[in-house]
């Protein structure tokens, strides 16, 4: 090549490298700095599928029960807490594959980094931080709904009337216990994360032994006649619907599913100890598939033993299980509950805030946030900082709004990021990775309509049948937006309103299941992976669809919030992380040797 031809082949790149598009796709190379300070690689097998059973099974099953018990669902709380499970289960199988593509701290920010690009896993990234912020509030809020109950709302009372909060978007009243609470855990999370683990498996032991006592005991004293009270039998003042199993009807399911999906959220908080994990590519997807079937079965459990054992429209939505037994004259059972409530919801909180130092540590040594969180504390190997950080934004949070609030716009996020998990999973499936391969009549051959329609001889993706994968995926994206707005609002019109919405809705289920079929069709990468998502694309494109029918069902405000706090993480940024990105910066300065000696181009 000569000097002019690699002076137009380095001006071609330099624009390239100075374009947006470059600037939002450009991926993560391995660029592992060896004198940085590393994480400590202590944790297990055991040891991640307590920590996730254990950030899973708090909330949700001592507080939100029955709080979705009660106004939402009724006794089909546990067709709520079921349908919830599936949705996560599918995601869940989603990131086991994430995980063992790329075992390193940061969960799926990092993944999405290696294999799809800077800005979408920044997006990834920052809904995570969300999630978590607001996760880890709401834990707290829970924790310290139910030791205030317990202790006859003293709280409550004296806040509501010394320091009243008269703001229609915010919570009654400062809840300072909750910060308290949240700060006391981030420090025992900045302390080790030896220690912290430990805590967290003894913590873990008791609550699923309070599960169990509380579904055997449930069973022992179940009413069954109590999941089809009649509608004249429930008091006008308790707005318990229409009675029976079905209160609610199949909306209050749903919306049910999307308040429960909560419960579920923390699974993906062992994708971030890829760093701290001694086998992560084998023990990390394990573990979320254990975690996942415990906190299913304990969920369910407890939903149908807690509408059995009293009446739905009865239950306590702040602290539902002491209430019951308290009811039900079983005072040592209140206080074995009560007890373990505590420790499960410390748990939960431990399990919530444990990632997000890590997703911070993540993408600020990446450079798209500031530099300063990804400092690793050379006594404690924890990333200190952000710990502290953390926790007084999650301990702000806690004490500003109510839980209903906290739950809502944790749920949204968790969706958000989940379904852009699996649609970067089909975007890996169909990727042509497999330039070695020379032999001719293994390549995929050009994407045709008889290669949809009829046997081929395809075997791995081309250039083409790459191409046409993305298009279909993104149309699939679309039409699965358009087909949840359109069911989510198809029970509250009538008339020609509601009979558009039905047209819409089959005509987009049509093109979904279309686009699925043309999407079953094409190649699929030969990928030698720890774990690998069955049924590609059904499982992915069903969860795709779950999520964002989740997402719908929840109000405009979770969603106007939501809005704010992603637009926010969008200007961090363009304004920030564009210009400080390790990895662009690494590129620059190959383009700039390029540039000094042209034959490197050729």
């Amino acid at each position: 090549m000569s000097n002019s031809d690699g002076d137009q082949t380095t001006t071609a790149k330099r624009k390239q490298t100075d374009s947006l598009t470059w600037a939002l796709t450009r991926k993560k190379t391995d660029s592992d700095d060896p004198s940085k300070e590393k994480l400590n690689r202590v944790l297990t097998f055991f040891d991640l599928t307590a920590l996730c059973t254990g950030s899973t099974l708090g909330c949700g099953v001592y507080v939100l029960a029955g709080a979705v018990a009660k106004s939402i669902a009724g006794p089909a709380v546990v067709l709520s807490f079921a349908i919830a499970a599936v949705v996560s289960a599918f995601s869940g199988l989603c990131y086991a594959e994430f995980a063992g593509r790329v075992p390193k701290a940061g969960s799926a920010y990092i993944y999405s980094y290696v294999a799809v690009g800077e800005f979408t896993a920044f997006v990834i990234g920052w809904n995570l931080l969300i999630e978590h912020l607001i996760g880890t509030a709401a834990m707290a809020k829970a924790m310290s709904n139910y030791c205030d109950s317990l202790l006859g709302d003293p709280q409550r009372r004296y806040m509501t009337e010394y320091f009243p909060i008269h703001i229609s978007f915010l919570a009654d009243y400062p809840d300072l216990a909750a910060f308290v609470v949240i700060v006391v855990i981030s420090l025992l999370v900045a302390w080790g994360v030896r220690e912290s683990s430990l805590t967290n498996n003894i913590f873990t032991a008791l609550n699923l032994i309070t599960i169990c006592i509380v579904i055997v005991t449930g069973f022992y004293k179940a009413n069954y006649s109590n999941w089809s009270i009649p509608k004249s039998e429930i008091p006008p003042e308790a707005k318990g619907g229409e009675g029976g199993f079905l209160p609610f009807g199949w909306v209050g399911v749903a919306a049910g599913a999307a308040k429960c999906f909560y419960g579920f959220v923390g699974f993906d908080s062992i994708a971030t100890t890829g760093e701290e994990t001694k086998n992560p590519k084998r023990d990390i997807p394990l573990a979320i598939v254990a975690a996942l079937f415990l906190s299913t079965i304990a969920y369910c459990g407890v939903a149908t033993v807690l509408t059995l054992m009293w009446p739905y429209y009865l239950q306590d939505p702040h602290a539902p299980l002491r209430a019951l037994y308290e009811n039900l004259n079983m005072p040592t059972l209140k206080i074995i509950v009560s007890v373990g409530a505590i420790f499960a919801l410390c748990t939960s909180l431990l399990g919530a805030i444990f990632p997000l130092p890590r997703i911070l540590y993540a993408m600020a040594s990446d450079g798209l946030i500031f530099k300063f969180l990804s400092n690793i504390n050379a006594t404690t190997k924890t990333p200190l900082i952000s710990t502290i950080i953390c926790g007084v934004f999650a301990g702000t949070l806690s004490a500003l709004f109510n839980l209903e609030q906290l739950i809502d716009m944790a749920s949204i996020g968790t969706l958000q990021a989940y379904t852009i998990v699996c649609i970067c999973v089909l975007i890996l499936r169909y990727t042509d990775n497999s330039p070695s391969i020379h032999d001719n009549t293994v390549k995929s051959k050009g994407i045709t309509v008889f290669t949809w329609l009829n046997l081929s001889n395809a075997k791995v993706p081309n250039s083409d049948t790459q191409y046409v994968s993305r298009a279909l995926i993104f149309i699939f994206s679309v039409c699965t937006f358009v087909f949840a707005i359109s069911l989510a609002n198809m029970e509250s019109h009538h008339g020609n309103t509601r009979n558009i919405l039905i047209i819409i809705n089959v005509t987009s289920l049509l093109v979904l299941l279309v686009t699925l079929f043309m999407l079953g069709r094409l190649p699929t990468a030969v990928e030698d992976l720890s774990f690998k998502v069955p049924l590609v694309p059904i499982i992915p494109c069903l969860s795709i669809v779950l999520n964002v029918y989740l997402m719908m069902e929840l109000e405009y405000k979770t969603w106007i919030r939501f809005i704010v706090g992603l637009i926010s993480g969008l200007l961090i940024y363009l304004f920030y992380g564009i210009g400080h990105s390790l990895e662009g910066n690494k590129q620059k300065i190959q383009l700039n040797t390029i540039q000094m000696n042209p034959k490197l181009s050729s």
